[in-house]
């Protein structure tokens, strides 16, 4: 990581060099016009792990990304990404971070000719590694983009920025377009590309696609980040059960939901309980965190 803030702002820089963090984010504000979207939001994110993005429609996952990246510039706060401030884009900060968008342009060319277009702005790209990505999505490089469906594009480009070994890659909805056996498929292969010099950080609202691979969890809702960590320390602090009736109004449970067969309830753990309980799935601890947001300090409110 550098040592400097690549800006002006460094009224934070003793922060940042100290911490370690891949990503630093300081009371951001950022709005679109009157819009206010982000007021005081902060996020830190360390190396080494794969992280899940969620919040509802509108929430700003979006935004938050190109924010990362110094596609959009915020009204106000302090911002540190790989130790550099994102809003300079300065080339080796560019070069360390592979974005893929929700929706994208590809010109036409074939997929070769792309390759060797932008592979030269990764100084770590590895083409054997590509290749590989390459058979196991079935492509065929000969083959021009624009003939290409959506989710062999997409397919594509996951290829290009597992293959391009930046530190930091940014995927936003990656499993949209793509089938099932190609979702399969893109959980083993982000897992096989991950290493302890990587961060990713997946933004999505198929949270089924992506069990058993995203963790830690990152939840923004109201424009603040209100949940940042991994899903044990909700599943150490809470148990999930299946009960008959509807709890009681006075039962102290952090959620609860009508499902085939009763209502699931998750409630806080006690000492008798141990490991029993239902898998905690992470649309439950999605709805558990923004719903009862006061059960991430610890007690059920």
């Amino acid at each position: 990581m550098a040592n400097e803030i690549e800006s002006g702002q460094t009224r934070s820089k003793e922060v940042v060099s100290s911490s370690g963090e891949v990503i630093l984010m300081q009371d951001i504000g950022f709005s679109y016009g009157k819009n206010q979207l982000f007021s005081h939001l902060n996020l830190r994110i360390k190396k080494g792990n794969i992280y899940g993005l969620l919040g509802k429609n509108g929430s700003g996952k979006t935004t938050l990304l190109k924010l990362l990246c110094g596609q959009l510039f915020p009204n106000e706060g302090y911002t540190s990404v790989l130790g550099f401030d994102p809003i300079g884009r300065k080339p080796a900060m560019l070069g360390e971070i592979f974005y893929l968008p929700e929706e994208f342009p590809l010109p036409k060319m074939k997929a070769s000719e792309y390759l060797k277009m932008r592979s030269g702005f990764y100084p770590r790209f590895d083409h054997a590694m590509f290749e590989q990505f390459c058979r196991d999505f079935d492509l065929d490089m000969q083959q021009n983009l624009n003939e290409m469906s959506l989710g062999q594009k997409k397919k594509l480009l996951l290829a290009f920025g597992l293959a391009s070994n930046t530190s930091l890659l940014i995927l936003d909805e990656p499993t949209n377009g793509l089938d099932i056996p190609s979702k399969r498929q893109f959980r083993q292969t982000v897992a096989s590309a991950m290493t302890e010099d990587r961060t990713f950080i997946i933004s999505t609202h198929q949270v089924r696609d992506m069990e058993n691979l995203i963790d830690p969890l990152i939840i923004l809702h109201d424009g603040a980040v209100i949940f940042n960590d991994t899903v044990d320390s909700i599943t150490d602090k809470f148990v999930m059960d299946l009960v008959t009736t509807e709890p009681d109004k006075g039962e102290e449970v952090a959620y609860k939901e009508k499902v085939l067969g009763g209502w699931m309830v998750l409630k806080e753990r006690d000492e008798k309980e141990g490991g029993k309980g239902q898998p905690l799935d992470l649309e439950t601890l999605f709805n558990v965190v923004v719903e009862n947001p006061a059960c991430m300090q610890g007690g059920v409110k």
